[in-house]
């Protein structure tokens, strides 16, 4: 059973969103192709669905800035403008994306009082999504992920995934993912390799389906 998981792949992430990532909306074209072509059983899309006055959200913090560090429930955290609010625009799934391939979206980062990078587990890791178990449910054996940021979401769901879907070969998608920053992009690819997170292109994946 193969499974793609996009990771957020929203407004607010892409140009002209609260917090866009450069070039985001370039994956857009890439994760609709590998949906319709990818050879996929099941495709899955995480969704930042934050709540008004996020911890997450230096508006939240009184005297900080977007970008400084602060604290979230004990652990260090990145202050990020107000984005993806439940029920807003920025929250939507961006408009080009086929959203009628897609099987299940799994909302994140619900809880006021910690983020939650991860489409599995917020970041202190007590509280899971849910989706782990609905991937083993379904029987997945081979799991692409890709989206937005590579940097942070994408990062930490596919070496959340490795954690938590043991046998699973868990694949990083290069070309549909964009990060913030590059050098936090590089340590990102470092990590998720060092985790056991192979890294495929788009191109590979669709031979594959083809069978090449």
């Amino acid at each position: 059973m193969k499974c793609l998981l996009l990771i957020d792949l929203q407004t607010g992430f892409c140009p002209g969103g609260n917090l866009a990532v450069p070039g985001g909306d370039e994956v857009i074209p890439i994760a609709n192709r590998l949906m319709d072509e990818g050879g996929y059983d099941l495709v899955v899309a995480s969704q930042d669905w934050h709540p008004v006055g996020h911890g997450s959200f230096a508006s939240s913090h009184p005297g900080k800035q977007p970008f400084e560090m602060g604290e979230l429930k004990g652990q260090p955290q990145v202050l990020w403008p107000d984005h993806c609010v439940e029920h807003t625009d920025d929250a939507a799934l961006h408009p080009e994306l086929d959203l009628s391939k897609i099987d299940y979206i799994q909302k994140k980062g619900m809880d006021r009082l910690v983020d939650s990078y991860s489409a599995f587990r917020d970041n202190d890791r007590s509280a899971h999504t849910g989706l782990a178990d609905y991937l083993k449910e379904r029987g997945v054996t081979e799991l692409d992920i890709g989206g937005l940021a590579t940097d942070y979401c994408v990062q930490a769901s596919a070496i959340d995934a490795v954690d938590m879907l043991p046998g699973v070969r868990v694949r990083f998608v290069e070309d549909l993912s964009r990060g913030i920053d590059p050098a936090t992009i590089a340590v990102a690819e470092k990590a998720m390799a060092a985790a056991g997170v192979a890294t495929v292109r788009a191109s590979q994946i669709l031979a594959e389906a083809r069978g090449g």
